[in-house]
């Protein structure tokens, strides 16, 4: 035991004294370091919202090694930027050494208060040593003021409140939303921590031009008869994504939950409206009936979730001009019967995060569970209408428009007409099954593996260009207008979007 804890001392002591030694010598920095940039930006962040961390490398070209005798922000202590240099964190740093032909990290985070502040610019500057030889890297943020919505805390356990649906208790950390906050503007965005519900009875009204941001695990309501009216324009599109406004954000899916419609909410209507960067972009669970839809969806895009763009459980959705771009399982999810009614619409699902097992649209009549002696059940419901017009099904996979159904009685209705549909069947998986018969009567007019030409799918730009086999063949309606109110009167085409000639790159 004796001879154990005389080596651990041993150890301790050789470990010290190598942090102490510098095996090599130094001369000071002359003012000639090179870095990764002359200004780190660190993109727009929401007041009191931690930034993502940011790096500056700083580079010593020379032949000797050097040493910093100061590294410190230049509104010092009181500076809203955080730094780590070379591994260790704070804002003034002595004596950083670096090897000749070689080069440091530094990474920067910041914290801002819009109160604290007289400009939403906020700037400061890294300074590399000191007089004539001093040099400096711009550091610049852009701060938002925004609307901000917590769930409730307990005052004695500090514990977050979670929301009671049904007179039960859920794990979803939130609340429902008070007379006051029922109505959002786009005077500021407006971020969301944890679920905020509409109350029964109650109608959310977002008016045109706002931004909903929603924080990490977070989400929309609307509760048991109540509803959602989202009011925006072509100009002014109504935006919902998450709450990480860097760049490096843009397009990553799944940063927050979902809209959910809950089973008895009734009338929600979204027009001019932007879903992005969720888990399930619209979660739609109200059945309705087959003559009121739960859901009416106008001029609205869908993009990059990291599973369902809209999933619809037994509901009724009528929708037009609408876009589901990619989704990390489907675009569409049409289950569990109900009533679907599409025109001039485009699912086109191009994720690239992974493989995808199943297709852009897919249209059902069941669900699964397990029963209490372990058993899989099957259970069906009436698919009252599964009609698409004027549709463009397409995607990076062999198969993208499925329907699937399980017998067991009751209703069976879709119509899919003037419509193209990405389906090559290579292995004859489907060859059997007489929904996908596209020569039978519930298909007109179909477009068979046709080239829909969109602009650039990879960034769920979707519009079709002129070599689009989608051109003229769409079939009147009572939608005049596209996506972008461009007339389709005369020669309208299938999809959501009249096509466009794209520009040749110069």
């Amino acid at each position: 035991m004796r001879n154990i804890i005389t080596l651990l001392i041993l150890v301790v002591l050789i470990s010290v004294s190598s942090c102490d030694r510098k095996d090599f010598n130094t001369i000071p920095s002359s003012g000639k370091l090179q870095f990764s940039k002359d200004t780190v930006y660190l993109d727009t962040v929401f007041t009191n919202i931690g930034s993502a961390t940011y790096n500056l490398k700083v580079y010593n070209r020379g032949n000797n090694a050097i040493t910093i005798p100061r590294i410190q922000l230049e509104n010092g202590n009181n500076s809203n930027y955080r730094l780590n240099v070379d591994g260790i964190p704070g804002k003034d740093f002595t004596n950083i050494d670096i090897l000749e032909k070689d080069s440091i990290f530094i990474f920067i985070e910041t914290t801002i208060s819009a109160g604290n502040i007289l400009d939403p610019l906020y700037t400061d500057k890294i300074l590399f040593g000191n007089g004539d030889t001093q040099q400096n890297v711009d550091l610049v943020t852009l701060v938002q003021d925004a609307n901000f919505i917590f769930p409730g805390r307990d005052g004695v356990t500090m514990k977050i409140d979670s929301l009671t649906l049904d007179g039960q208790p859920t794990t979803l950390k939130g609340r429902f939303l008070t007379d006051t906050e029922l109505t959002i503007t786009n005077t500021k965005p407006t971020v969301i921590y944890g679920f905020a519900a509409v109350p029964e009875n109650k109608t959310l009204t977002i008016e045109a031009g706002s931004r909903i941001h929603f924080h990490n695990n977070s989400g929309l309501i609307v509760d048991n008869k109540a509803s959602l009216k989202v009011n925006g324009t072509l100009t002014e599109k109504v935006i919902f994504e998450g709450d990480r406004l860097e760049h490096s954000f843009n397009e990553t899916a799944g940063q927050w939950g979902t809209i959910w419609m809950r089973a008895g909410s009734l009338e929600n209507e979204m027009n001019h409206t932007i879903i992005k960067n969720g888990i399930i972009g619209i979660l739609v669970d109200s059945i309705g009936t087959p003559t009121s839809p739960t859901l009416k969806l106008k001029n609205t895009e869908i993009y990059n979730h990291s599973s369902y763009g809209i999933l619809g459980r037994e509901t009724n959705i009528e929708a037009h001009n609408v876009v589901i771009g990619s989704a990390g399982q489907v675009s569409l999810a049409a289950t569990i019967g109900g009533t679907y009614n599409f025109v001039h619409s485009t699912f086109a699902n191009f994720w690239n995060n992974g493989l995808r097992q199943l297709p852009a649209v897919l249209i059902n009549n069941f669900f699964t569970y397990t029963d209490a002696a372990g058993q899989e059940i099957i259970e069906t419901r009436n698919l009252h209408a599964a009609n698409f017009t004027n549709c463009i099904f397409d995607g990076n996979n062999n198969i993208e428009f499925v329907v699937d159904k399980v017998d067991g009685g009751g209703l069976f209705n879709y119509n899919i007409s003037n419509s193209m549909i990405q389906f090559t069947d290579t292995n004859d998986s489907f060859k059997d099954i007489t929904e996908l018969d596209f020569t039978s009567s519930f298909y007109q007019n179909i477009i068979l593996n046709g080239k829909s030409h969109f602009r650039d799918p990879q960034k769920n730009d979707l519009i079709i260009g002129e070599e689009s086999d989608a051109i003229n063949k769409a079939k009147a309606t009572l939608f005049s207008k596209d996506i972008l109110e461009v007339d389709r009167n005369t020669k309208p085409d299938i999809g959501a979007y009249q096509h466009i000639i794209f520009e040749v790159e110069k």
